[in-house]
């Protein structure tokens, strides 16, 4: 059903999708796609924290890299999981992790740029040894200013225009410098 519904978002957009259709193409009865989702915003909801685990096990597998030796490293990682997702997960270039629906979808207590924020937040400061108080803020900040040049990067390119994505990654890493420390 998941599935279903990410193919339907990228041929027809979020407001285009029915729980009518997602249960068509995912070969279900509707009311067995009721037996597990209330409403749209339901599996739409499912769906984007399948792509955040998606997401973060591509972040945490980067992480675990020999070559990674520096938090600005890791940083571009990030940066480069998050594209590659833009660019091949089904849905996710119209979802990100999402704010198009909801900015409380991921968790009804905190946007969703700050559930990132937090997961990405204690990534760094495990492999890192820096304290979760020394780079939560700065991380929070970063994740803010990366989703909007981000957002512009894909606006400007469907693919990401690079000149833009490499800017980001300047900005971010110029910033986390000042706060973070080389």
């Amino acid at each position: 059903m998941l599935a279903a519904c990410a193919a339907l978002i990228e041929e027809v957009g979020y407001d285009g999708v029915t729980t009518t259709l997602i249960a068509e193409r995912a070969g279900v009865a509707v009311g067995s796609l009721y037996q597990f989702f209330p409403d749209k915003r339901a599996v739409v909801q499912a769906l984007t924290l399948r792509n955040l685990d998606t997401f973060m096990a591509a972040v945490v597998e980067r992480f675990s890299s020999p070559t990674l030796e520096h938090w600005w490293d890791a940083v571009d990682s990030v940066f480069d999981v998050y594209v590659r997702m833009h660019r091949e997960v089904p849905a996710f270039s119209r979802l990100h992790f999402g704010d198009v629906v909801d900015l409380r979808l991921l968790d009804d207590r905190r946007d969703n740029n700050a559930v990132i924020a937090e997961r990405l937040g204690e990534l760094i400061a495990t492999k890192f040894a820096l304290t979760l108080d020394q780079v939560q803020l700065p991380i929070s900040i970063a994740v803010e200013a990366a989703d909007a040049v981000l957002r512009m990067a894909f606006r400007r390119d469907q693919l990401g225009d690079q000149s833009v994505l490499a800017e980001a990654k300047i900005l971010i890493r110029g910033y986390l410098s000042a706060r973070i420390g080389e």
